[in-house]
This record gives structure tokens, sequence and C-alpha cells, in this order.
């Protein structure tokens, strides 16, 4: 009969140590896979906006690209960290995903304070604001689905917000997609509706981590 310890020792004998750089190489691709699935899906659903010469002179349109960009790259490194069984996110994360978001409400009460109150409507409501976070949703969903095979062939243990930082990272990832073809770029209406439109990933992420991640 084998006993517990031989049992161990049979299941440990012969691992090996991943290479360096593995985790990384691993999420970035399926990141990046991901993310190809939904500039394609944009570009044959939208096209790019039609004026992106003249917006990419604005100011807005960079800011809009930072704030999802910025949540994006800070969700990345949640995840590979959270990617470890002893994994777990740095207070210099929480810290960067608590600026980006601060910095585009302080800029958006700016823009809101400068503007007359006639335009206070158009400045957060825009004319697609009813649509915006469920097509940014729309577009996470391969992101994430890919994030989540590549996390399922790591070692996650703190799996509810190992699914959050995947879902906010394909949400984040899809926001900044679907910027080169939304034409939305007051930033009250960014930091709403595209928030939203993150969020709507990192929650469903978070509730399906449980389930999904667990080995």
């Amino acid at each position: 009969m084998i006993t517990t310890p031989q049992l161990i020792d049979s299941l440990a004998g012969g691992l090996r140590a991943a290479p360096k750089g593995f985790v990384a190489r691993r999420l970035t691709l399926g990141l990046c896979l991901g993310a190809a699935i939904a500039l394609a899906a944009t570009l044959y659903a939208w096209g790019v906006r039609p004026d992106i010469a003249t917006a990419m002179q604005s100011s807005s349109f960079w800011l809009k690209l930072a704030y999802s960009g910025g949540l994006a790259l800070l969700g990345f490194a949640a995840i590979l960290r959270l990617s470890r069984p002893d994994g777990h996110i740095t207070p210099t994360t929480w810290f960067g995903m608590a600026l980006v978001i601060l910095a585009m409400a302080g800029l958006a009460a700016v823009e809101l304070w400068r503007a007359p109150a006639s335009a206070y409507r158009e400045l957060v409501m825009g004319s697609t604001s009813a649509v915006c976070p469920w097509l940014i949703a729309l577009l996470a969903v391969p992101i994430m689905g890919i994030t989540f095979w590549m996390l399922r062939t790591m070692a996650p243990t703190r799996l509810t917000l190992a699914g959050a930082a995947a879902g906010l990272t394909a949400g984040a990832s899809a926001a900044l997609v679907y910027a080169f073809s939304c034409d939305e770029s007051a930033l009250p209406f960014v930091l709403i509706w595209y928030g939203l439109g993150i969020a709507l990933p990192t929650v469903a992420g978070a509730m399906l981590g449980r389930l999904a991640l667990r080995w």
C-alpha cells in the first residue's frame, strides 16, 4: 500500500520550474490574441472613425486612450501576480488603478465646470451612451475567454480576484480597441460609459473566477 508521503513524492517527483518569463509570455500571447479578435470585429462592424486624423490632434482622444490603456496595463500587472499560488495585488497596482480613475474623474469635472449648463447632457450622455458599455463588454468576451484559458494552465489561488483582474484587463483592452471606432471623446462620457463597459466584464470575471479557474 502506498503511504501519503510516498504518493506526494511520486506526484511531485520530476516537476521542474517553469522557464523564466514563461507566465508573462503566455499571458501576453493570450491578451494579444484576444485583442486581435476584438480589433478585427471592431473593424468589420464599425471601421475606424472617419475623422481619426482630426481626433488624434485633440488631447481628449489621447486621454481616452490613456484611461483605457492605463487600466489595461494595471490589470495585466495584477494578473501576472495572481497567476501564481502565492500571488497578490501590490499596493502600487491598487494605487495606480485609483490614480487613473481619479485623474479621469478630475479632468471630467473640469470639462463640465468649464462648459455651459446647456452642454452638460451632451458631455455626459453623448449620442451612444445606450450602446457604448455593452459594445465594450461584448468586445471583451474573446479577450477574457482566452485570458481565463491561459490562467487555467497556471496556479491561481485567489480565484475571485484573479477573475476580476482578467475581466478588468479584458474590458479595458476592449475599450482601447473600441476607442478608435467611437467618435465620443467628451471626458465625462468616457469616464462614465467607458468605465461601465470596463466594469461589466470585471464583475463578470469575479463571478466566474471561482468556478472557471478552480484547479
